[in-house]
């Protein structure tokens, strides 16, 4: 649901659309942001002025004022006074001692610690604290890591000779006074970090540190944000992490995930790229300003705790960001499948006329959802008796589960105040809510005046996984989504349940407006920091619409520190419960994110506009949280709200087939978008989704990957051609895995796209007769894309296992494979390569292991006339039990025709292949041209049934014309 975006509830108000809330951004005096009052008035906005725009006008005041004054010097920098060693490669300990002490944003901390280790061959860490006083930092048991030397009081006096400190990839170097440092990859000396670029500074409440960048440096990352610009991080543009309930439709301010890491692609000596990657472990508040030749953190607590990655490919960044930080979390197989929810299913045959108006289209369907509709009054953990009886429900369930469908729910971390309900009473017994000033912290969300549980507490945790499995005992779902978790808050400040009115508001259509009695919190140094930052591009106060930032959590922790780790948190609780409960692998998809979270959860992307500007951006920010180690991701198919029009609908369902998380999901506002509702927008559904559903086992095998390397599913294109520097900001196409390429249509109107091409050959998995020959120098192929049709390619030297297909997963992986080998067009020597891995998904673990798994991993070559395809099976015993066989192989590229086939299985002729047969070759045709590749042909091995479990080779002979 939900959010507070659009039409709904934005954060600002009910009717803030995106050009109002730049227009408020961009003011820059008193007199601007006097127009833009009288500008609300006229244009009808009375009931609307409220004090949300007066508190507006007055950050607009403050900041047009502090807009004109003198920048303040904030800090002179640290003076490195000793260093030394630890034993036993413990790394470096050195301490700093400030050099000239400013009050700007309050005193500096006097001295401070500076740790450095190469924790394995591809990380360094730069951890950098008080070296008296510890600091709050990200806790190491919700996010475990290797912990640096307690503080020590004593430092060495010993002169430091050593200006560098050496590991296997990256090198740390230093200035002693200023103190500076440098990190450089040892094998070029090129400098990937230079903290020389501006002064360290280290106060209570704000920390500042720089590095200098190369003017060939392009840089991605930073999130979550939605960025107008593509992926490629823009000079100039706000990069401000604080995790916020504000719609998705704003752009370039601070939404729902805290992501303060960055991946810096650059040429190196004009032959080729290297990557590297910057991560901050810090949950406080921050703005990043990228000026372009710099990069400048400026937070409001913690430590500095800089981990750098030397790739230098950006896949090897990945690998050794989410070996930090934890593996993307193994999905099970059904969640690879088609999903479909809307808020505003008003009762349970609502939702079963879905799942039939699914069947009788023909469109598949794994998954249905349901956001707070099943709730009682909006409580977590209920039912509503009257709407969705839990007996009837239940049969439903029983239904669609024999199908092979599965059924989530929405679950929001605010708590009802309900004195007869028993998720609230059991809360208050075992004292799990965030506390402020003693008592439980109130707030209002949808079910009204509620508390928010702490997820930091151990009891806390212990009574949220009670609460699941009682649910789970009422509801057999199969996954859940947690939502609001940022957590959102439709009040501000320290508020009470009022005496004289009813909140929440009974009959009330505007649930999101606050009906509690409120006061402002500013006179705390956590509410009123010294540095303001730009939250939610526009310097809102830090508690609004939230958790007070005074409030406490487990042992004391303010909720100034710990407020970006809110939805974190709850995710690793949630999967604690499914995952015991269950004993099967988890799916739980969460709107707030942090560092890690990936491990545990999928994200969709969450508020978005049904606009064909939202359509693009969806790309970016799927892209994006690929790099943040949370592969499964993507957006509300057709928008949240308001009504898509039919061709917009057309054109998101066939990029949303290829997001790695596919779902429609819509606004109770808006008008019925499932996409059986057009006649048109179905066929576009059964051509995207049913080529999703034939690519299931390599959507799979992405996700298994993901798991063991973190590979993202979605890439950007640079990622398996780092050396193609055109697709540096490309941000209209995604690779799937490394090979298969989608290049949607983007523009209202449209009947072609406009589509890059690495160079090489390129396939139309809708028709591999068509191909795309790439030149470095010719690159944007202009291809055809009637209403119904999406442009899906896939690379040369590859092998895609595919399927049948079918109308729900479980149907469609038991189905018999096709391999699709792709050659270089007209080759003559060549090679391809590819890999399949099926397993049970009920288990928890995502593991190959006999019996349990089968990993399968294909080869091809041709060289002159003789083309031979074979296959090496790891585990072969899973895939065996289970039947499954290869049924076709489809060559594409290759010139003549086939002759003379021998099929082995386990190195003896095969039986299975007595009735193999070769298929129609058919001529090849360049999509951008009208001519005939006549050499070369597109041919199929039929007739097979070759044990998937088992290794085979099979050989032809080729009639080649020299």
């Amino acid at each position: 649901m939900q959010s507070h975006g659009g039409i709904c509830t934005d954060r600002w108000g009910p009717v803030l659309t995106p050009p109002l809330h730049l227009s408020i951004h961009l003011l820059k005096s008193p007199f601007d942001a006097c127009k833009l009052c009288y500008q609300l008035l006229k244009g009808g906005m009375k009931k609307m002025f409220s004090s949300v725009y007066l508190l507006l006008l007055l950050l607009v005041l403050r900041s047009a004022a502090a807009a004109s004054a003198p920048a303040p010097n904030v800090g002179f920098g640290y003076k490195l006074v000793s260093l030394e060693q630890c034993t036993n490669g413990g790394g470096l300990i050195g301490y700093l001692q400030v050099k000239h002490s400013t009050s700007t944003y309050g005193p500096d901390v006097p001295r401070l610690r500076l740790f450095v280790k190469h924790e394995s061959h591809d990380r360094l860490r730069v951890h950098i604290t008080d070296a008296d006083e510890p600091r709050w930092e990200v806790p190491y048991d919700l996010l475990p890591r290797e912990a640096p030397p307690p503080l020590r009081f004593k430092p060495s006096t010993a002169p430091f000779t050593a200006y560098e400190y050496a590991g296997d990839e990256l090198l740390f170097a230093f200035t002693a006074d200023p103190f500076s440092f440098a990190v450089k990859r040892k094998t070029t000396g090129r400098t990937l970090f230079d903290s020389s670029a501006g002064a360290l500074v280290f106060k209570d409440q704000y920390l500042e540190v720089s590095t200098r960048l190369p003017a060939d440096a392009a840089l991605y990352g930073l999130g979550e944000n939605t960025q107008p610009a593509g992926i490629r991080l823009r000079p100039g543009d706000p990069y401000t992490l604080y995790t916020t309930d504000i719609s998705a439709i704003n752009l370039n301010t601070d939404l729902y995930g805290a992501h303060p890491m960055y991946m810096d692609l650059r040429k190196e000596g004009g032959r080729g790229a290297e990557a590297h990657a910057v991560l901050l472990l810090n949950s406080n508040a921050m703005d990043v300003f990228y000026r372009g030749s710099s990069l400048t953190y400026k937070v409001i607590g913690g430590v500095l705790d800089f981990y750098f990655f030397a790739g230098p490919t950006p896949l090897a960044i990945v690998d050794q960001y989410t070996a930090l930080v934890g593996r993307p979390a193994p999905m099970p197989y059904w969640a690879l499948g088609f999903h479909q929810c809307r808020w505003g299913y008003q009762n349970l045959s609502v939702v079963e006329g879905v799942v039939e108006g699914y069947k009788k289209a023909q469109i598949p369907l794994d998954v249905i959802w349901n956001d707070d509709d099943h709730m009682d009054a909006a409580k977590d953990f209920t039912l509503d008796p009257v709407n969705y009886p839990r007996p009837k429900l239940l049969d439903f369930l029983n239904k669609i589960h024999s199908a092979g469908m599965k059924y989530i729910v929405l679950i929001d971390p605010g708590i009802a105040i309900n004195s007869t309900y028993g998720v609230f009473q059991r809360g208050m017994a075992k004292d799990v809510f965030i506390k402020y000033k003693g008592k439980p912290y109130l707030a209002q969300v949808w079910p009204g005046p509620v508390y928010f549980p702490d997820f930091l507490n151990p009891a806390g945790v212990a009574w949220w996984i009670d609460e699941i499995s009682r649910f789970r005992d009422l509801v057999p779902v199969d996954g859940l989504w947690i939502d609001m978790n940022e957590a959102s808050n439709f009040c501000s400040g320290e508020c009470h349940i009022p005496t004289n009115h009813s909140c929440p508001i009974p009959g009330s259509t505007t649930p999101w407006v606050c009906c509690l009695d409120c006061k402002n919190i500013t006179n705390t140094k956590w509410d009123d920091p010294p540095y303001k930052i730009n939250a939610s591009g526009a310097t809102a106060p830090l508690g609004f619409k939230t958790i007070a930032t005074g409030a406490t959590h487990y042992k004391g922790i303010l909720e100034y520190n710990a407020h970006s780790l809110y939805g974190f948190s709850q995710t690793i609780a949630t999967h604690q419960a499914l995952q015991g409960l269950q004993g099967k692998r988890p799916f739980i998809l969460t709107r707030s994110t942090f560092v890690g979270s990936g491990a545990y959860a999928a994200h969709w992307t969450g508020d978005n506009k049904g606009t064909w500007e939202d359509l693009r951006y969806s790309i970016s920010t799927m892209l994006n949280f690929g790099l943040f180690g949370m592969p499964m991701v993507g957006s509300d198919i057709c928008g949240f709200y308001p009504a898509p029009t039919e061709e917009l609908c057309n054109r998101w369902i066939e990029l949303g087939a290829f997001y790695p998380f596919s779902r429609d999901h819509a606004n109770f506002a808006s008008p019925r978008q499932e996409l059986y509702q057009w006649q048109t927008v179905a066929e576009s559904a059964r051509n995207a989704l049913g080529l999703r559903y034939k690519l299931l086992p390599y959507l799979y095998t992405l996700n298994y990957e993901a798991h063991t390397t973190g590979a993202p599913m979605a890439r950007p294109l640079f990622f398996s051609f780092p050396d193609f520097t055109a697709s540096y900001g490309l941000s209209t196409q995604f690779l799937l895995g490394r090979s298969v390429l989608v290049s949607p249509v983007l523009e209202q109107g449209a009947t072609s796209v406009d589509a890059v091409f690495p160079p090489g050959s390129w396939y139309n998995l809708f028709d591999t007769t068509k191909a795309v020959v790439s030149q470095a120098d010719r690159y944007t192929t202009t291809l055809p894309a009637g209403l119904n049709e999406v442009n899906v390619h896939v690379y040369e030297g590859t092998i895609l296992p595919m399927q049948r297909g079918g109308m729900v997963s479980k149907e469609a992986r038991s189905t018999p494979f096709t391999l699709v080998v792709t050659f270089p067009l007209n080759a003559t020597a060549g090679d391809a390569k590819g890999a399949v891995y099926v397993d049970d998904d009920e288990r928890p673990e995502m593991r190959l292991v006999e019996g349990q798994a089968t990993y399968v991993t294909f080869y091809a070559s041709v060289r002159g006339r003789t083309a031979r395809v074979w296959s090496e099976v790891k585990e072969g015993t899973f895939s065996l039990q289970q039947g499954l066989v290869i049924e076709k192989v489809s060559v594409v590229g290759l010139q003549g025709s086939a002759q003379g086939l021998s099929v082995e299985v386990e190195g003896r002729p095969s039986a299975s292949a007595s009735g193999a047969w070769f298929g129609e070759v058919r001529p090849l045709h360049q999509e951008e041209e009208s001519s005939s590749v006549r050499t070369s042909m597109t041919m199929e091995v039929g007739g097979l049934s070759l044990p998937l479990g088992k290794n085979f080779s099979m050989t032809w002979e080729m009639g080649i014309k020299h």
